[in-house]
């Protein structure tokens, strides 16, 4: 380990603040990750399409950015997501009965029966159970998380979906062995 590696006090204890930080995590993250593994293997998607699909079973978007608030994600990453779930066939956009020279995003039949055949993801669970902390709570949360992050070095310029990432890297190792085929 490099000389920035944490080190237990003399004593060999671990900060349990530290203890608890981390199962946390740990916790979170394997509900994520079996969260997805779930949605992957029953139905296909990821756990991010099946996250969308799930928002937009609640109602058709008005936009990428209003999909990208009710995800509290990066439009960019919503985008991303919502051209898959289009040429999956599972979302299609059409245009708006308010204002016709916008798209709405909404789902396909196939789309709300895969939406409603699930629970709901954790994303929902993780938002869900935010929201009902009481907002000091929320504030600190927030703050710490991101001073934990920028100690890392781990800021990303757009944090994608959860397990997003994955997701893309192997449909690009699908395509490529596809395409060696």
């Amino acid at each position: 380990m490099g000389s920035h590696a944490f080190r237990p006090s003399s004593s060999d204890e671990v900060d349990p603040d530290l203890r608890v930080t981390l199962d946390g995590l740990r916790q979170i993250v394997r509900q994520l990750r079996l969260s997805s593994s779930e949605a992957e293997g029953s139905l296909g998607v990821s756990g991010a399409q099946l996250f969308v699909l799930q928002q937009l079973a609640e109602g058709p978007a008005s936009s990428i950015a209003a999909l990208a608030r009710r995800t509290a994600t990066d439009p960019s990453s919503v985008s991303v997501l919502v051209r898959r779930l289009v040429e999956r066939g599972f979302v299609v956009r059409r245009a708006s009965k308010t204002d016709a020279r916008r798209a709405e995003i909404v789902l396909s039949k196939r789309g709300e029966g895969i939406a409603k055949s699930m629970p709901p993801v954790t994303q929902t669970r993780l938002i869900e159970a935010f929201a009902r902390l009481a907002p000091s709570a929320r504030r600190s949360l927030a703050k710490g998380l991101s001073e934990l992050v920028r100690g890392m070095g781990a800021y990303e310029k757009e944090p994608v979906l959860f397990f997003e990432e994955e997701e893309a890297a192997s449909q690009k190792r699908g395509r490529k062995n596809r395409a060696l085929s």
